[in-house]
């Protein structure tokens, strides 16, 4: 089995822009495109999980979720780095764009994306991280059985390999 870091993407991956769809807005956060690295050099898969709620308010296309990824996996090729993956949740349940505006079990704090990444990459989730800038990235990851990490800013390489650290000193993994 595989083992992974999953990445919260707004205000983790990338500076925090309310509803962020297009490149030209986005700006890697210090760190990021080394935490990344470190996922391919170690043995992780490095995959994006992120709430999308901009494309059930009607503000983008989903079409521009996988857009600005390619872009972010183009970017960090230049750095010798990839992401393995990315899953999202489009939908929130006051939205305008009716086929979004649901109830799912995809939306984080909920563990959906974790699992479907689960099963579709074979992933050992006891095995994997989350690192996400929000209460809800490490309920998610709870819910799921993962070692949640929560970053509250500085470098992300840096805050992930002490998340690391603390949990195998707590004998965990």
């Amino acid at each position: 089995m595989n083992k992974a870091i999953f990445f919260d993407r707004d205000g983790t991956l990338n500076v925090e822009v309310n509803y962020l769809h297009k490149k030209e807005e986005f700006i890697w956060t210090d760190g990021a495109v080394e935490a990344i690295k470190y996922c391919n050099d170690n043995g992780y898969l490095a995959i994006v999980v992120t709430n999308q709620s901009g494309v059930a308010r009607g503000y983008y296309p989903e079409s521009a979720i996988m857009e600005l990824y390619s872009w972010m996996n183009s970017q960090l090729a230049e750095a010798g780095a990839h992401l393995d993956g990315i899953y999202y949740c489009p939908h929130y349940p006051q939205g305008i764009i009716p086929k979004y505006a649901v109830e799912c079990d995809c939306r984080k704090p909920k563990p959906g994306m974790l699992i479907q990444a689960a099963r579709e990459q074979n992933i050992d989730l006891a095995a994997s991280y989350l690192i996400g800038d929000g209460a809800r990235d490490v309920e998610c990851a709870k819910a799921a059985g993962v070692y949640g990490i929560r970053y509250t800013g500085g470098n992300l390489y840096e805050s992930l390999i002490a998340g690391i650290m603390q949990n195998q000193r707590n004998g965990a993994r």
